[in-house]
């Protein structure tokens, strides 16, 4: 059953220099800190252009990835058995083939929108890519915060969470100023269940053919 919940986003400028630490902390209906939220937000700036989606315990690590456009994702396997890595997500498609260790080149994600994972071989695993127009993006932690360094200023600010359920983000602005060092910004949604990875035409024939590398 759909569940309201409410978010609320406060950014806290934490010191007056040039360059401070920006948090914005999301949490729901119930005033509890929401992790694997992504928050991003239209400042000047250019953070690194590197990340990585990890594959431990037949599951990925992080659930939730969050990049700008342009940025370059290594995925390496730590199980001791391989994995078969997909998306048919329209701002990114591409295969890595059954595998163990770290592909030699990673995947560029030159496109912003949501890139849902699978895996051929264990069906359950699904992860999360949401690559930003916005050169700054994080993902909330388990206190739902999400770290910035940024200069103050008046900003475009991107809301977004696996259990959205609309594909659109949740649009605001964000007013990062020592005179106002926190910024409610409050959103009403609907609860519903996590995208699922699409599933893949070729997925029957490796449960069938690649079994002994599931277990």
């Amino acid at each position: 059953m759909l569940r309201q919940l409410g978010w609320l986003a406060a950014g806290v400028l934490a010191a007056l220099t040039a360059q401070a630490e920006v948090r914005v902390q999301v949490v729901d209906g119930q005033g509890q800190p929401l992790a694997d939220a992504v928050v991003s937000i239209q400042a000047p700036g250019a953070p690194a252009s590197t990340a990585v989606m990890d594959q431990v315990g037949k599951q990925f690590v992080p659930r939730v990835l969050a990049v700008s456009t342009g940025t370059a994702v290594a995925f390496p396997n730590r199980d001791d058995i391989r994995h078969h890595v997909y998306s048919f997500s329209e701002p990114k498609r591409f295969e890595l083939r059954l595998y163990h260790g770290t592909p030699s080149q990673p995947v560029q994600f030159d496109s912003p929108g949501l890139v849902v994972l699978g895996c051929n071989i264990h069906d359950w695993m699904v992860g999360y890519i949401y690559v930003s127009a916005d050169p700054w993006v994080a993902v909330t932690d388990a206190q739902g915060i999400a770290r910035f360094a940024l200069p103050a200023g008046d900003y475009p600010l991107t809301l977004w969470h696996p259990d959205w359920p609309q594909p659109q983000p949740w649009q605001g602005r964000a007013a990062l100023s020592a005179n106002t060092p926190t910024l409610p910004l409050a959103v009403r949604i609907s609860a519903a269940a996590p995208a699922a990875a699409p599933s893949n035409p070729f997925a029957e024939a490796f449960q069938r053919n690649l079994q002994q590398h599931a277990d």
